[in-house]
């Protein structure tokens, strides 16, 4: 692909998109955050509270491989449009007084509706921004992961001191039917997409050697252990805070938006400096494979120090810079999939790479939930969840620096120059 200049309205798409993405970690991050109340009311164990972070997932996956397939004939535009107004629908029934099988139904259909959101709207932002301009706005895209915490923590918290936590969920079906109503008027479909003519003569790769090349399969490692820090904190974070270390559900609310705000600093930082690296010169190799990942592994480094730290500030700063670390790697994955992936396949391939590494998202929960409930204390559980989510992040991180070389990628797979292994 040759480069090109940014499209007039790109910035308008990607700020659409960051609300979109706002959105969507909001509704993520509700059940661990009315995680206490949640399973007080409904007299809940921890490891059906661990179920119900998981079930999430179920078929999150599986939603994300069906369209992003989709999304490579329908206008990314509708397929974001439809994504929205699910997960608005789906959080409705929670604002009455329900019990467990329905909360867990609920969440099972709004994770159906959200698989796809990510790689739909790196699919979306791609046909606004040229290929060495992509980084920054991804990292832009990124950022409503932790703004989705930032900003709807505090209030979300303050619906569930003061009033309960169903009110937490109906506020988000009403932001989700307010956003779709934006994007219907405003949204439009990017113009950096190849000319019918272009499109035909593009080469198609099978997807078998997309799927098995090197790059694809270090990206998936990689992402696979940060979204395990991740889905842990969507799940254990406030009951951690709460329950372990004694703190109100007031302060949890707080402390609980320290990970987000620590990591969208790392975020951004690393979208800045990639585009920096690129621009002078630096491989993607390097620029982007090496710059996501080493983070990954410092992160864990510093998780597996928590058990061994006394205080519950201490274990909090760790726990903030441990996982904040680890959301590089989301800057730099899809940008470098796209680098080999042909157009008319990129959406299909980002959806199957969303859709294994948020495999993670149905393990975490669950187990850490096992491990709290067969621990000999709620504190030794969770010591135990924390440093297993170390080793994995530390890991997945040593996997994605043997493993990313999206530089060479492209002409490796269309056969165009051999190169040696690891070269």
């Amino acid at each position: 692909m040759t480069a090109q200049p940014t499209p007039k309205g790109a910035w308008r798409i990607a700020f659409l998109l960051f609300l979109f993405m706002l959105l969507n970690f909001a509704d993520k991050i509700v059940v661990g955050l009315a995680g206490v109340p949640i399973m007080t009311d409904l007299k809940l164990e921890p490891d059906q509270f661990g179920l119900l972070g998981s079930s999430f997932f179920f078929l999150f996956s599986i939603s994300a491989i069906a369209i992003g397939f989709l999304a490579n004939r329908i206008a990314a535009r509708w397929v974001l449009l439809t994504l929205a107004l699910v997960w608005a629908l789906a959080q409705f029934p929670m604002v009455s007084n329900i019990g467990f099988t329905t909360l867990l139904i609920c969440r099972v259909i709004l994770g159906a509706g959200e698989g796809p959101a990510a790689a739909v709207a790196a699919h979306a932002i791609y046909k606004w921004f040229p290929d060495e301009k992509r980084t920054l706005p991804t990292a832009v895209l990124s950022q409503g992961s932790a703004f989705g915490i930032i900003i709807a923590v505090p209030a979300l918290n303050w619906l569930i001191v003061n009033y309960n936590w169903h009110y937490a969920f109906g506020a988000l079906g009403v932001a989700g039917l307010i956003w779709a109503v934006a994007w219907l008027a405003l949204g439009q479909e990017g113009p950096l997409v190849p000319a019918s003519v272009a499109a035909a003569e593009e080469q198609r790769i099978p997807y078998f050697q997309l799927l098995t090349s090197r790059t694809f399969i270090g990206c998936c490692a990689a992402s696979f252990g940060a979204y395990w820090a991740l889905s842990l904190g969507f799940t254990w974070f406030t009951p951690f805070i709460v329950k372990a270390l004694g703190f109100s559900q007031q302060q949890a609310g707080l402390i609980s938006i320290l990970p987000w705000i620590f990591g969208s600093v790392v975020v951004l930082m690393t979208g800045w400096i990639s585009q920096v690296l690129m621009a002078r010169g630096f491989s993607t190799r390097g620029a982007r494979g090496v710059l996501g990942t080493i983070p990954l592994i410092a992160g864990g480094i510093i998780l597996a120090f928590i058990p061994y730290v006394d205080g519950a500030r201490p274990q909090i700063a760790l726990l903030v810079a441990g996982s904040g670390l680890s959301g590089s790697i989301y800057v730099v994955c899809a940008p470098m999939i796209s680098e080999f992936t042909p157009v008319s396949q990129r959406s299909a391939v980002i959806s199957i790479y969303g859709a294994i590494y948020t495999l993670a998202g149905i393990l975490a929960p669950s187990v850490t939930g096992n491990l709290i409930q067969n621990a000999s204390g709620l504190f030794e559980g969770y010591m135990t969840g924390f440093t297993i989510n170390a080793v994995i992040l530390v890991v997945s991180g040593l996997l994605g620096l043997l493993l990313l070389w999206p530089n060479t990628e492209r002409e490796r797979l269309l056969g165009a120059v051999r190169q040696p292994k690891f070269a």
